[in-house]
C-alpha cells in the first residue's frame, strides 16, 4: 500500500481521522486516497486554515469536467466525515448536509438467465492463448465459474493464493474480504476438479504464497484483464452491454448466484428460514439485510419466495416498492 504524506493546514487532522477508521477496522483506502487528493486540493489554493470553511467545503465538492455524480458524492461524504471527526475534537469545521448533492438512479442489478449463463460459459471456455497473458485461455474458464458458482466478489477471486484453495475438501478461504470478513466457502465437485486440474497446468512448482490466478508478473490478475475479457465474451454471446456504468456488469453474476440459489431452493420447497442464514455467511454479508434485498431481485418470478420470507422474518423482507436495488 502507498504511503500517503499530507502537507497542508490540514494534514493533521486528516491523519487522524483515517487512523480513527483504521482503527476499528476499516481499510480506508480509497477514501485515504480522497482525502491525499483533498489535501493536495488545499495546498493548490494556499489555504492556511486549520479548519474546514464553508467555502472550501463548497470548492471541494464542486463537478469536475466528465465527472462522474457517483465519484463527486464520494468526495463530499469523505469531506463530511473528515469535517465531524474534527468537531469530535472540538474543533470549528463546517460539516456538509447529508444530502447536499442529488442522489444518482440506482443501478438495478441485471440477473442472468440460465441460457445467458450457458452462453457466457461457452464463450469463455473458447478463450483462446495470449502472448500477452499466457495462462488467459486456463484461468478464464475456472474463473468466471468461482464467480458464478460460488458468488465471489471479484477482488475476493483475485485475492487467493494457492494456500487459500483446499484441493482435498474443496473448501476456498477468503482473507479479509470485505468489511474484513473472513469466510470459508465450499465448492461444487465439478468445481473441486477443475481446480485440481487447473493447479496441475498453473501451478505444478508453484510456493503456496503465490497467486491462485497469477498475472504474467506473478501479481494477481488485474481487474482490468477481467473485465475486457468479459466485455469480450458478452459481446461472443450475444448479450448487449449498455455501456460504462449500465450493465450487465460482472458484480452481476454474483447478484445472479444469489438469485439462483433462492429460486433453487423454492422449487425444492426448502425452509427459507433455515437457508437465508446460510446464504447471508456464505456470501459475505454484513447484515441480514442486505441477503433480504435479493428476495426483491426474485419476487417477480417466484411470488410466493416474498409471502414464505414474511412468514419466518416479518417487516426485515423489503417491499418492492423501496428504492434499494444495489447489494454486496
Amino acid at each position: 500500500m502507498r504511503e500517503l504524506h499530507f502537507q497542508s493546514s490540514l494534514h493533521e487532522f486528516i491523519s487522524g481521522c483515517i487512523l480513527e477508521k483504521r482503527a476499528v477496522g476499516y481499510k480506508y483506502t480509497s477514501s485515504a486516497w480522497t482525502l491525499y487528493k483533498f489535501d493536495q486540493f488545499c495546498i493548490s489554493r494556499h489555504y492556511t486554515e486549520t479548519e474546514i470553511t464553508r467555502d472550501l467545503a463548497y470548492a471541494w465538492i464542486q463537478r469536475r469536467p466528465n465527472e462522474a455524480l457517483a465519484t463527486q458524492q464520494n468526495r463530499a461524504g469523505v469531506l463530511r466525515q473528515l469535517a465531524l471527526y474534527m468537531t469530535r475534537l472540538g474543533l470549528r469545521s463546517y460539516v456538509l448536509p447529508p444530502k447536499i448533492l442529488p442522489r444518482k438512479e440506482r443501478y438495478q442489478p441485471y440477473i442472468f438467465s440460465d441460457t445467458e449463463v450457458a452462453k457466457i460459459l461457452s464463450q469463455v471456455d473458447a478463450c483462446h492463448y495470449c502472448s500477452a497473458v499466457p495462462l488467459r485461455h486456463v484461468i478464464m474458464p475456472l474463473l468466471f465459474r468461482l464467480l458464478y458458482g460460488c458468488g465471489f466478489r471479484l477482488s475476493e477471486a483475485l485475492s487467493l493464493r494457492l494456500h487459500n484453495v483446499d484441493l482435498d475438501d474443496g473448501v476456498l478461504t477468503i482473507i479479509d474480504g470485505k468489511f474484513n470478513k473472513d469466510r470459508l466457502v465450499p465448492m461444487s465437485a465439478n468445481n473441486l476438479d477443475r481446480c485440481r486440474r487447473y493447479a496441475q497446468t498453473a501451478h505444478p512448482l508453484s510456493d503456496d504464497q503465490a497467486y491462485f490466478f497469477p498475472s504474467p508478473t506473478d501479481g494477481p490478475l488485474t481487474t482490468g484483464n477481467v473485465y475486457k475479457n468479459y466485455r469480450r465474451f458478452l459481446w461472443q454471446a450475444g448479450i448487449s452491454h449498455g455501456g460504462w456504468g449500465k450493465g450487465p456488469r460482472l458484480h452481476d453474476l454474483r447478484h445472479t448466484h444469489c438469485v439462483h440459489c433462492l429460486r433453487r431452493w423454492v422449487l425444492e420447497g426448502a425452509d427459507l428460514a433455515a437457508y437465508l442464514p446460510i446464504l447471508k455467511t456464505y456470501m459475505g454479508h454484513y447484515s441480514f439485510q442486505d441477503t433480504a434485498h435479493y428476495l426483491r431481485l426474485t419476487a417477480e418470478l417466484f411470488p410466493d419466495i416474498t409471502a414464505k420470507s414474511v412468514q419466518a422474518f416479518g417487516d426485515i423482507v423489503p417491499t418492492l416498492g423501496g428504492d434499494r436495488y444495489e447489494t454486496d
